[in-house]
């Protein structure tokens, strides 16, 4: 596929992350404002709370788009997603009869404040790539083989949905408990580099849903930055797993982009070395050829270091496998339910997608761009996950998904 043309001239740069093709969702306000729904088109927001209000758009008898969340568009399901996308290629594309009455609803992007996209109902953060896998077995297990159930299904826990913020909010540095029951700051903290899929309609509590309804399912897409303490994980992860340790900050990029926009860059699955029971095929492979890049920058330094690239396609298991396999138990999916595809690593080192990885441990240090040394996240670093699907003369982007580390919160008793 190639640029599609918009009006708004921001739009069709090559190098923009919001063209035509993209229409990602997000909510922002301006000064004073409350916050409502917008989608992001080239370095504007077009305001679809206002347009609505001046019955220029509607996509129901109730109006959806006043609030600070995608959820009640969620609801109204997939034909109403589609019925949204073709009238905002009608509203937006090149040579559209409507612009005069449009343009006035356009805000430019650097005025505006983005916000949460949606109400987080739920938040399940999986473990769904073979080579961070692989690498954190060797890593604390000594052994790069897989647990025996992983190469059968998607390993996830249950994370905590009030902790999940949009990017640019700052993070704590956790307190806790790390190995042999001292307590204090954590010592080695971490990012992840995920992307996480929202679930945009429910399903029943007690029925299980096949691949193909989960996919139909799913409302978009976001960068997502599990950020981990990996001491105070080590010490508690014995015998439950995460807790205390990935319970303080989840971090998502501000704009959902939609299976629509990235239709054009699906590809193909993994290679399975052990065939997937029935209920997990997929009759279409929902993986995604999205380009990823994890940057790093001290409080001070000049500029953002590249410390990593991978690629969305690395995942063994999709987002619709993922909420195929949460919802076979009888375990009902809501609207608003956030799935973190679990850290996206690559074969070679460049493309590992967390700083314990990428360091080895602590074993390795990495040197930056700017001369700074670092094994884990310090106080003052800037993290930055960004995003995109090259296309053909266009990209699609997520905006970026960053969050600075500040010092931990003084307790008495360390």
């Amino acid at each position: 596929m190639t640029l599609m043309r918009s009006w708004v001239a921001g739009a069709n740069s090559a190098e923009g992350e919001f063209p035509l093709n993209n229409l990602p969702y997000g909510v922002f306000s301006v000064g004073g404002d409350d916050p409502r729904c917008g989608v992001a088109i080239g370095d504007m927001i077009l305001d679809l709370a206002a347009m609505e209000a001046a019955g220029l758009l509607r996509l129901s008898d109730d109006l959806v788009f006043d609030v600070p969340f995608w959820n009640e568009v969620m609801e109204l399901g997939p034909e109403a997603w589609a019925r949204l996308r073709v009238m905002l290629f009608g509203f937006l594309g090149e040579g559209a009869e409507t612009r005069g009455i449009v343009e006035p609803y356009l805000v430019p992007m650097a005025r505006a404040r983005l916000h949460m996209p949606i109400l987080v109902g739920e938040y399940t953060d999986f473990f769904a790539s073979a080579h961070h896998a692989r690498n954190m077995g060797a890593l604390l297990r000594g052994t790069p083989g897989l647990p025996a159930n992983w190469l059968h299904m998607p390993i996830g826990y249950n994370g905590r949905a009030s902790s999940v913020v949009v990017s640019g909010t700052d993070i704590h540095r956790p307190l806790g408990q790390v190995p042999q029951g001292a307590f204090g700051p954590c010592q080695r903290l971490d990012i992840e580099l995920e992307m996480g899929a929202i679930v945009g309609t429910g399903s029943t509590l007690g029925q299980p849903i096949t691949t193909a309804e989960a996919a139909e399912m799913i409302f978009g897409y976001v960068l997502l930055n599990d950020w981990s303490a990996r001491d105070i994980q080590a010490w508690e992860a014995q015998p439950l797993g995460p807790f205390q340790g990935k319970a303080f900050g989840t971090t998502i990029s501000p704009w959902i982009v939609t299976p629509a926009a990235l239709e054009p860059f699906r590809c193909g699955p993994p290679v399975r070395e052990v065939p997937l029971l029935p209920y997990l095929q997929e009759a279409v492979p929902g993986f995604y050829d999205v380009q990823l890049q994890v940057q790093m920058q001290p409080m001070g330094a000049a500029r953002a270091s590249t410390i990593a690239r991978s690629n969305y396609k690395h995942l063994y298991y999709s987002a619709a496998q993922q909420l195929t396999h949460h919802a076979v138990g009888g375990c009902d999916m809501n609207p608003g339910d956030l799935l973190g595809s679990g850290t996206i690593s690559g074969p070679e080192k460049a493309e590992f997608g967390s700083l314990m990885e990428l360091s080895w441990g602590g074993a390795e240090p990495l040197t930056l761009e700017t001369g700074e040394v670092r094994c884990f996240v310090e106080d003052g670093d800037t993290m930055t996950l960004r995003g995109h699907a090259q296309g053909d003369g266009f990209r699609v982007g997520f905006g970026p998904c960053a969050g600075r580390i500040l010092p931990a919160v003084n307790m008495p008793g360390w």
